[in-house]
């Protein structure tokens, strides 16, 4: 079952021991464990035990660690994130997983231009420590409201920035945790970016989403209406069985992981209807179940 290509979700990585038991019936294979901005009073060499057991139980794996702030300014509430970049590149080992995810931060209120040398000064020294340690690196491509010009915490939601990014830093073991919504939003075809960037996603988010072209053409993208909203997977405009068939062409090892929270339909008393859908949605889109060849 080599080739599985495990289908998961994210979960808090304070909440992982408490929330993993409860969702694991449903059939994730994968949990991708995240923190925000700071992990806190979270005790690693703990939590990473018992999820190792619960992984015994359930025969899930841990497809990453992930610290989502600002580590190049540790301004404000970023103040640990650096740090807890650092810590989780010490710690990714015990979970069993060789991928740390993030933001890169960015300068705040400047262009990605400007903020390419903070990050080479900081990612190199952290590329290096992962490197060291056997871990990857892996950033998000999510804009979290920032453009070229400006923005607080990613710049690594470009595929020009990303040029940028990995010639600042020609590391292996510096890449992307990749998903198509996040491409759609700025109105860019994500099929053809991840057949020319697949060699470079070390992780998939499952998140998709919706684009209202009948919006775009009438109002464009920066009238009154909304043009694009977030979705779970199987409830978006993207085909997955391409999405999973250029990543095992390409020989992708790693997992798809559910992106929820941000659907709005399948949110609130609906979210893990939404996620046990898009479970099952991805796994149908991978082929179903793994079935063994005959001897």
């Amino acid at each position: 079952m080599t080739n599985i290509l495990r289908i998961g979700t994210l979960v808090g990585g304070g909440d992982a021991v408490r929330v993993i038991p409860q969702i694991a019936p449903h059939g994730f294979e994968s949990y991708s464990l995240t923190f925000w901005q700071t992990t806190g009073d979270t005790n690693l060499v703990e939590t990473a035990k018992r999820v190792r057991e619960l992984s015994d139980e359930y025969g899930f794996i841990i497809s990453t660690v992930g610290i989502f702030g600002n580590p190049l300014t540790g301004a404000g509430n970023n103040a640990d994130t650096l740090a807890s970049w650092e810590r989780l590149i010490d710690h990714a080992h015990l979970f069993g997983t060789d991928i740390v995810s993030g933001f890169t931060g960015r300068l705040t209120g400047e262009s990605i231009d400007s903020s390419i040398p903070r990050y080479a000064e900081v990612f190199g020294e952290l590329g290096k420590r992962a490197a060291d340690k056997g871990v990857r690196i892996a950033f998000e491509n999510c804009d979290m409201g920032g453009t070229w010009e400006a923005g607080d915490w990613n710049i690594a939601h470009n595929p020009t920035a990303w040029e940028m990014m990995f010639n600042a830093i020609p590391s292996d073991n510096i890449g992307l945790q990749w998903e198509p919504c996040h491409q759609m939003v700025s109105l860019i075809d994500p099929i053809p970016q991840l057949r020319k960037w697949v060699d470079k996603v070390f992780h998939v988010h499952g998140k998709d989403a919706t684009i209202a072209w009948d919006i775009v053409k009438e109002y464009g993208i920066h009238g009154p209406k909304p043009f694009v909203w977030h979705r779970t997977p199987g409830f978006g405009d993207t085909n997955w069985t391409d999405v999973i068939t250029i990543l095992r062409q390409a020989g992708y090892k790693g997992t798809i992981d559910i992106e929820g929270w941000h659907d709005p339909v399948y949110r609130d008393e609906l979210e893990m209807t939404g996620q046990v859908h898009a479970l099952n949605y991805l796994k149908q889109c991978r082929g179903g179940q793994f079935v063994p060849n005959p001897k």
